[in-house]
């Protein structure tokens, strides 16, 4: 059985330093500093080429505002419950929020609003995986693993180049 090569980068970003790994060449995770639910550094390999140039292309013109959605093959770990929420999160759309409630309905299971808010925050390729996107029942900003000054600033940064009205929170 061949060894999984794990690498990593860290790319500058207006979020600060993000660190983007990757698992045989396929994105795999994506986190900031003091990024909650992180894995042991140790687990992302050597420092290097690790085919990040598409991620931190297309990160590079999600920030600048020329890009809405991603086209990465992503390689998430997580359990089957964990990657049906992470797919179902990849669905709302730029520029928009919903409610854990939202997205446990999405998922057909609109009573584990607990269950998908535990797995939207062990999401591990955040931004990609548009996490930030969930707010609370009442459309307040809550819990986010990079924290809430970093959500506040993409949810309100989408909202501007989509043209869509401010919510209280920004």
């Amino acid at each position: 059985m061949n060894a999984e090569r794990a690498a990593h980068t860290v790319i500058d970003s207006p979020i600060g330093p993000l660190t983007l790994v990757s698992v045989d060449g396929v994105l795999s995770g994506i986190y900031m500093a003091e990024h909650r639910h992180q894995p042991d550094v140790a687990t992302f390999g050597e420092r290097g080429d690790g085919g990040f140039e598409a991620a931190a292309t297309q990160l590079t013109e999600y920030f600048d505002g020329g890009r809405t959605e991603f086209t990465l093959p992503l390689a998430a770990r997580g359990t089957p419950f964990q990657q049906r929420v992470w797919d179902t999160l990849r669905t709302i759309p730029y520029g928009q929020t919903w409610t854990y409630r939202e997205l446990a309905a999405a998922l057909g299971s609109p009573t584990a609003i607990r269950a998908v808010a535990a797995a939207n925050g062990k999401n591990p390729i955040s931004i990609i995986v548009p996490c930030h996107r969930v707010v609370g029942t009442d459309g307040s900003l809550t819990g986010y693993a990079g924290g809430l000054d970093r959500k506040r600033f993409l949810l309100t940064r989408e909202a501007e180049r989509a043209g869509i009205r401010l919510s209280r929170w920004a």
